[in-house]
């Protein structure tokens, strides 16, 4: 217990804003709002609210079934989940209504910032569910990012508009990674030499598939699948998109992959067994597949960081709430100064990640250098992060019930997904070395 006298000078300095005049009570921040409240007071009224929309979901809906889904994801029920987060309008956030499911805020110029909101908030909480959700918003980017009219009336508006008005959950992945070929299609450098075993030859009417794809998140419980691969005889510069439904004849699942983290998310293999598929079912152009998945993976990138972010930031909460209720002695562990500046650094970089990526967000068009930049550097320190809290926490981090090593599990392959960061950092090398500095 402190001396009185301590006490009493400690109390008066706490509030010594009350010796200000109105005009200096009113400029001056008492401090006692949390992160997040701080940092939602940038957002207009819109994003605001789907901000609170999304924290609230992720609480009521993902929250109470995210131990069952890590623990054994085979018997976990997703239909549940996807109904409610397309009733909500979860499924459609790329797009503003009355086609997808968000307002407008011009004070961010991107779409897709929408969804950078709603994936740190599921992240928060757990990232396979998180990554289970948001997965459809890949898939379905091949189809917007592509600019083709046709397929955006054919496939993607009757999508969105369906999950917006109606609460349909019809879905769509997102089919790139092979066996032999895995970060290297995500690198025009690697691409060029990448060893693609899946391939489209044509024949009259359209094209017939052949070959695999890996590590496909949501393949097996896909509607649809954006699948890119080169045509029969040729490299990746023939790279093609093709739509292919599900039921689709010689179209099948092969094996589930087990994780190490993001375990609720389906990650599977997908059979193409002379897959037919019709000209009018190619997404863009023929021989225009790199430049969709490459502009895909610009935008999408940063809703991958935006899932680091929430998983530190899990991370950081569970560590805060631990050192404010555990006992070093007779004293809580939040007392100590070695604590306070564990604490300190993790709110700096969070704060620092969510800079980043908002105003990574605030562009129209994202640079490859910026979106690359973005990813990897929130990855990693989201990564640092995860490893503090359990350090922090000692034995108890590491113990499942706490979160704390589910959330270093599921942040550990935000450093892999969408590119590894280092072909992240080749990417944003490629930029600037056509970068023209004039001195």
């Amino acid at each position: 217990m402190k001396p009185f006298a301590q006490r009493l000078e400690e109390l008066k300095t706490k509030y010594a804003h009350n010796q200000l005049t109105l005009i200096g009570k009113a400029l001056m921040d008492k401090g006692v709002e949390s992160m997040w409240e701080i940092d939602s007071r940038i957002l207009g009224r819109g994003h605001k609210k789907w901000r609170k929309k999304a924290k609230r979901f992720s609480q009521e809906y993902i929250k109470p079934y995210a131990k069952q889904a890590d623990i054994d994801p085979d018997s976990f029920d997703h239909t549940k989940l996807f109904k409610e987060a397309a009733k909500q309008g979860f499924l459609s956030a790329m797009v503003p209504k009355p086609i997808g499911s968000t307002g407008i805020d011009w004070g961010f110029k991107n779409l897709s910032f929408s969804t950078v909101l709603m994936a740190e908030e599921f992240a928060a909480v757990d990232g396979g569910l998180a990554l289970k959700l948001l997965a459809p918003n890949l898939g379905v980017s091949s189809l917007w990012l592509s600019g083709d009219i046709r397929m955006i009336f054919r496939k993607a508006i009757p999508m969105y508009m369906g999950s917006t008005w109606f609460g349909k959950t019809k879905t769509m992945a997102y089919a790139i990674t092979e066996s032999s070929a895995g970060s290297d299609v995500e690198d025009e450098l690697g691409g060029a030499n990448a060893r693609l075993g899946t391939s489209a030859k044509k024949v009259k009417g359209g094209f017939v598939l052949n070959g695999s794809k890996v590590f496909i998140s949501n393949g097996a419980i896909a509607d649809a699948v954006a699948v890119f691969t080169k045509l029969e005889g040729e490299g990746l510069e023939s790279f093609t998109c093709f739509y292919i439904e599900k039921g689709t004849k010689g179209f099948s699942v092969g094996k589930h992959e087990k994780k190490l983290g993001q375990r609720a998310s389906d990650a599977s293999e997908l059979i193409l067994d002379n897959v037919f598929v019709p000209d009018e079912d190619v997404i863009g152009k023929v021989r225009g597949g790199w430049a969709i998945n490459k502009s895909v993976l610009m935008q999408s990138r940063i809703p991958v960081g935006a899932m680091a972010l929430g998983h530190a930031r899990g991370a950081f909460e569970n560590a805060l709430a631990f050192t404010k209720k555990e006992y070093i002695g007779n004293k809580k562990m939040i007392t100590f100064q070695e604590v306070q500046m564990e604490l300190a650094q993790m709110v700096q970089e969070l704060w620092s990640i969510r800079s980043f990526l908002w105003n990574t967000s605030n562009l129209t068009k994202i640079p490859l250098s910026m979106s690359a930049s973005t990813k990897a550097y929130a990855s990693d320190a989201s990564y640092g992060i995860c490893n503090r809290a359990m350090e922090l926490m000692g034995d108890d981090g590491y113990l499942h019930n706490n979160n704390t090593e589910r959330f270093w599990r599921d942040v550990r392959l935000t450093q892999i997904y969408e590119g590894t960061n280092q072909i992240n950092r080749l990417g944003i090398v490629e930029n600037h070395e056509e970068t023209d500095f004039k001195r």
